[in-house]
């Protein structure tokens, strides 16, 4: 569900180039218990599923220096911010506010996962982050 967060906004916003570099995945969390015989018990921990985002492009030295900046002023994904899904909007990217005041297809998020980069013909990717919806 998306944030209603207002234009009053605590949170950062991430760049509208680095928003249009990740692709959504939904996951639904679960707990599993496995009992000493090998059965299995699991139990769903929401009525609605997770969502991730992972970057799905590979990034220019200027994108990925973006990233690395954004990735900086967010203390490695420890301070949540806003992410605009471009697919949200109609047309794709259309949603995009820099302010935070618009609540379509924002999501508020953290970076989880280390930073390490591999960058090969004139492009970089950084495959072990992903954004993980918070609130």
């Amino acid at each position: 569900m998306p944030g209603n967060i207002g234009s009053a906004s605590p949170f950062g916003v991430m760049p509208q180039t680095l928003c249009l570099a990740f692709s959504e995945a939904r996951a639904y969390e679960q707990i599993v218990s496995v009992y000493h015989d090998g059965t299995r018990q699991a139990g769903q921990l929401a009525q609605t599923s997770r969502r991730t985002f992972k970057l799905s492009r590979k990034l220019t030295v200027t994108t990925l220096a973006t990233l690395k900046a954004f990735w900086d002023s967010t203390a490695g994904g420890l301070i949540p911010f806003i992410f605009y899904n471009p697919f949200d909007g109609t047309p794709v990217g259309s949603n995009y506010d820099p302010t935070g005041a618009s609540t379509a297809g924002q999501y508020i998020v953290a970076f989880r996962g280390n930073w390490s980069q591999a960058t090969d013909m004139q492009r970089s990717t950084v495959p072990s982050i992903e954004l993980v919806q918070v609130a």
